[in-house]
């Protein structure tokens, strides 16, 4: 059967859409494709038009229904679920609503296949929500039949822009079409029977869908811009003054499009990578930092994680009237965020850029379900962010990097989750919607990219690359599970260290990504004692230091301990530093599963200071402060520390006054 798939697939490929091929050989099963043509309607806010899409049953089983997304039905009502979570409102007037309507819908066969639809809430039961369609099949499809529909939609764009919606003249159009679901086989992210993954829109949501093939032709008025997540086959102007676009992508999970009479267009490249880039006439001097930015992160994700397959980029930073759209991901189209005059020591609309880059990676090569496991993607990609900020940007200053006061990427991800009132409210499990007390966004990012770090830090970075470039490999255009980057994890980890972490990283795992505890580790004291009278013998300190008799006999040796406490619930393996008068070191390694330890030696020279984790790689600790002790207190650090405070407040004032 899979041949007759395969078979079948070159076929469509070839007919169905009736375009340019992007790749010969398809990256992806293909389960799904789409061929649209549509018009913009920029009086009424609409976007209208026909669409012939197939999904392939590529399951063992007949199947009864189709299962689609209808994401802009989150604004049709304050009772949608996306407004009852929010408890907002799409807007008081007719024109802010936002919904899609099915005109018509027919199968192969001509049968119309309207009587067959109804809502559904497969999530919460919400009958208000009508933000996924059921269409029961006249006949189940058989393994491996095609179903096909032939769709005459309208969608009406939402005033309050939520990634997607209309102001005045902008346009960003996204989760704009009837979109198919993902029918997921038995065993595949460990389920265990086949049937439809097709959540409702939830205010804290993502996304989940199979890699399609999309033809796609935009009607607009001529004065428009446009940018999209396809590679542009054709465009001409019609005597009617209307643009006609022909787009066509390939292995992607959404297709999205802008539309602006404003855009200012620039054009790079990276290697084999054709870079668009839409900007408002008013940022030019933001022009050249965002794409550096993108070819920063399209190198550096290139080498680190796998190769960036399209030819292909579009990436918008909306004008502020379109901000709500802002940060934002489908693939081959991103949007960044910026403003005019932003300094170039702040570096946010660089790491905004960076970030929305890494999605095509993790939200749309690997294409995890971001409904149910959000931090595969967000947290896996704010991790990636740190790392490529920080890398390009300098070492500590990949968010703020300013003469007087820096600011890490890493440094504020980890703020970000230690500082958080709530940072044990839950663990990393639920889906996108389920957690609780306003944690989603600090626990999917920067507690996962936080623990990502700290899993780096215990294993190594070369480590961790290969761990990503084997899941790549593996995974890429298969939509994984926490549980197959679990198991790379394991078999990386014991091919590289054996046994010294254990048989599996299942306890770190289980205590980060599926634990609530936190990391305190605390440098409890020093204590130093004179050691009196070992003439004629030769002593060795618990370092292995021999002692000369001639230190022994003249009464100079010092008995010093060092005391360590693990006052939180997780327990990870940490280094102690421990410094000696003389200006030697010893450094220490200890598994951190007890409540304490303490360090014993016996030298000519007393210990003075002692530091817990001193490279900092184990940034789940939440508390830094408590991680040095030392004997001999320096002023000089309170004034330095006065100095910053200073220079900082000199730094937010400056800010203020752009």
């Amino acid at each position: 059967m899979k041949r007759i798939i395969l078979l079948f697939l070159l076929f469509t490929c070839f007919l169905f859409v009736k375009a340019q091929v992007i790749f010969y050989e398809p990256m992806s099963e293909r389960l799904t494709g789409y061929k649209m043509d549509v018009e913009l309607d920029t009086e009424a806010k609409t976007v209208s038009g026909s669409m012939e899409v197939y999904w392939i049953n590529n399951s063992d089983n007949r199947v009864r229904d189709v299962q689609m997304h209808m994401y802009l039905n989150a604004f049709r009502s304050n009772k949608s679920t996306f407004y009852s979570e929010n408890n907002g409102s799409p807007g008081s007037k007719e024109i802010d609503y936002g919904w899609i309507e099915i005109n018509s819908i027919i199968n192969r066969k001509g049968i119309d296949l309207k009587q067959y639809m109804s809502f559904i809430q497969p999530d919460d039961g919400n009958p208000n929500d009508m933000t996924v369609l059921q269409i029961m099949l006249p006949e189940p499809a058989s393994p491996g039949d095609t179903v096909f529909f032939y769709i005459d939609f309208t969608s009406k764009l939402p005033s309050s822009i939520r990634r997607t919606g209309f102001n005045d003249d902008f346009f960003f159009v996204a989760q704009w079409f009837p979109k198919f679901g993902v029918y997921e086989t038995a065993g595949m992210r460990g389920r265990e029977n086949d049937g439809w993954n097709c959540h409702q829109f939830h205010t804290n949501s993502e996304f989940y869908a199979n890699h399609s093939v999309y033809r796609v032709k935009i009607k607009v008025p001529e004065e428009y811009i446009v940018g999209s997540g396809g590679q542009l086959i054709s465009e001409e102007v019609n005597d009617e003054g209307y643009k006609i676009i022909n787009y066509r992508a390939e292995d992607i999970v959404d297709f999205a499009w802008t539309a602006w009479t404003g855009y200012r267009e620039y054009e790079d490249q990276w290697e084999h990578v054709k870079i668009r880039f839409l900007s408002p006439p008013d940022r030019e001097d933001q022009v050249e930092r965002q794409l550096n930015a993108v070819k920063n992160a399209l190198e550096y994700l290139n080498e680190h994680v796998g190769p960036f397959p399209w030819p292909h980029l579009t990436f918008v930073d909306p004008p502020a009237k379109g901000g709500g759209s802002g940060g934002m991901e489908y693939t081959t189209l991103f949007t960044s965020a910026s403003a005019t005059k932003i300094p170039e020591y702040i570096l946010i609309p660089d790491m905004v850029t960076v970030h929305e880059f890494g999605h095509s990676y993790f939200m749309g090569m690997l294409a995890t379900n971001e409904f149910e496991e959000p931090w595969m993607d967000e947290g896996i990609n704010s991790y990636w962010e740190s790392r490529i900020m920080d890398h390009y940007y300098g070492p500590g200053k990949g968010i703020i990097n300013h003469k007087h006061f820096h600011l890490s990427d890493k440094e504020m991800q980890r703020i970000g989750y230690v500082h958080a009132a709530n940072r044990s409210v839950s663990d990393n499990s639920p889906a996108s919607w389920d957690y609780p007390h306003s944690s989603y966004g600090m626990l999917s990012y920067q507690k996962a990219a936080t623990w990502l770090l700290t899993l780096q830090g215990i294993i190594g970075e070369e480590v961790i690359d290969e761990i990503f470039k084997v899941y790549y490999k593996e995974w890429a255009f298969k939509h994984p599970a926490a549980k197959d980057f679990i198991e790379i994890t394991n078999r990386v980890v014991k091919k590289r260290h054996g046994d010294k972490f254990g048989e599996s990283m299942h306890w770190f795992f289980d205590q980060t990504l599926y634990g609530t505890g936190i990391c305190d580790y605390k440098l409890a004291g020093i204590s130093n004692y004179k050691e009196r009278s070992f003439r004629g013998m030769v002593k060795t300190d618990t370092a292995g230091m021999v002692l000369r008799k001639d230190d022994i006999a003249r009464d100079s040796l010092f008995t010093s301990i060092v005391k360590v406490e693990r006052i939180g619930e997780v327990q990870l393996p940490v280094e102690i530093l421990i410094h000696f008068e003389d200006g030697s070191k010893v450094s220490e390694y200890w598994h951190g599963k007890g409540r304490y330890i303490n360090y014993e030696y016996s030298r000519p020279s007393r210990i003075i200071q002692a530091e817990i984790d001193p490279e900092y790689k184990i940034p789940m600790d939440v508390n830094y402060i408590n991680n040095s002790y030392t004997i001999k207190p320096d002023k000089v650090p309170h004034k330095r520390v006065i100095r910053k405070l200073a220079t900082f407040m000199q730094f937010f004032t400056h800010i203020i006054s752009l």
